[in-house]
């Protein structure tokens, strides 16, 4: 039970025609969550979840997926502005890697570059609070990386 881990546009023959998607912001200290709806047409933001344990974390993520009947998951990859992949984004790979040992769902990579600061600006726009961004920058952000996939997915699906 190995799941393939693949660009987005490899994820579109993976997948059924109407099948949610679960987005994921990997940071350092959280993982935010967000999801699609079946038509994969908007993303939402879901949840943050505290980084624990790399088992902890698989375990509350396909907890959600079940609960949420996802059918694949988007990682944000935290590519450098060059292209090139630094730590960060050998780190997201990893956990991806780690994550496909233990299920069944395909992981899409999505080139999440300046996602959370696209997002920061939005909030500050809207006059969120400091202190409410931190709550939920990561969820939004996850919301922001899907959201882009789902865009390039309707445009491979058409």
């Amino acid at each position: 039970m190995t799941a393939p881990i693949v660009s987005i546009e490899e994820l579109s023959a993976l997948i059924p025609a109407r099948a949610a998607l679960l987005g994921l912001d990997l940071g350092t200290k959280t993982i935010g969550t967000a999801v699609s709806d079946d038509t994969r047409r908007v993303a939402a933001p879901l949840k943050t979840l505290p980084r624990k344990k790399f088992a902890e974390d698989a375990k509350a993520l396909l907890e959600l997926a079940r609960e949420r009947k996802i059918f694949g998951f988007v990682l944000g990859l935290p590519v450098n502005m060059d292209g090139t992949e630094g730590p960060r984004a050998q780190a997201s790979r990893a956990f991806a890697r780690n994550l496909a040992k233990l299920t069944e769902l395909p992981i899409g990579l999505w080139d999440e570059r300046l996602s959370t600061a696209a997002v920061e600006r939005e909030l500050i726009a809207q006059d969120v609070s400091r202190a409410r961004r931190a709550e939920v920058i990561d969820a939004h952000a996850a919301a922001f990386i899907l959201q882009g996939a789902l865009d390039r997915l309707r445009t491979i699906l058409g």
